[in-house]
């Protein structure tokens, strides 16, 4: 299993579990991550800003961001 994590947006916690944790590095564009009990993937576009790839659930783009943020302290990217 991955590493559980949580984030708090819009005064909501959210727990969520990083699936590739031991692969991320400096160079990482791209985060595996399961929020909720769904797989979702977390991409890191041109502009240093992390976006949700096609995934069958909506997200909001600012929780995209806080998800990504959080990881990226933990990982210091």
């Amino acid at each position: 299993m991955g590493l559980k994590m949580r984030v708090t947006y819009n005064d909501t916690d959210y727990v969520y579990e990083i699936i590739n944790g031991a692969a991320i590095t400096k160079d990482t564009t791209e985060l595996k991550i399961v929020l909720n009990g769904q797989p979702i993937t977390l991409i890191k576009d041109t502009n240093k800003v992390w976006i949700l790839q096609d995934s069958e659930i909506a997200i909001e783009p600012d929780l995209v961001q806080a998800l990504g943020r959080s990881v990226s302290l933990r990982y210091r990217l």
